[in-house]
């Protein structure tokens, strides 16, 4: 008979995590961070910005080019936010996907949140959308199956990639 209670180890996810207790212990929330020091944007990897959210690089992707999509307010419900926050944050993933076709060729995307902790939320006090761009034959969940990242071009490089090509498409500034 088969084993069929077998165990998905994710031991990856554990530096992810403390990354975030230990950066929110010293300076609270990440993105709050971020949004509040827009001339470390290029060290935050912040793609760009709208009104009301912005766009960031995974700085613990799971593939290259995942993106953030994340609201100014620190709030963990979408009832707590405004229409026009909420339409901002859809506009903008429309526009970070639009922005990996063109520039990592991407052929298909995940796109979610995680709402709390028991949802696999990393940082479940401030609400964001994960923008992964896909490949056929990609990686998937090697990962979690695998204890493997297979992340292909640096965060550094790709941010620079990102930002010129926004530009280009004419996304920033929109």
């Amino acid at each position: 008979m088969a084993d069929v209670n077998k165990n998905l180890w994710a031991p990856w996810r554990m530096e992810f995590i403390r990354s975030l207790e230990e950066e929110q212990k010293d300076n609270g929330c990440f993105l709050c961070h971020y949004w509040a020091h827009p001339r470390q944007d290029a060290e935050n990897h912040v793609v760009w910005r709208g009104s009301n959210a912005f766009v960031v690089m995974n700085r613990f992707p799971y593939t290259n080019g995942h993106l953030l999509i994340a609201t100014a307010a620190h709030q963990a419900d979408y009832d707590r936010l405004s229409d026009e926050e909420l339409l901002e944050m859809q506009v903008l993933t429309r526009q970070g996907i639009r922005l990996l076709r063109e520039t990592v060729r991407a052929q298909g995307f995940n796109v979610g949140t995680n709402l709390g902790h028991c949802a696999g939320a990393g940082l479940p006090d401030h609400l964001h959308i994960h923008v992964v761009p896909r490949w056929v034959g990609d990686t998937n969940y090697m990962a979690v199956l695998g204890d493997t990242r297979v992340v292909p071009d640096g965060l550094d490089t790709l941010y620079r990639e990102l930002v010129k090509s926004a530009a280009e498409l004419g996304i920033v500034g929109q």
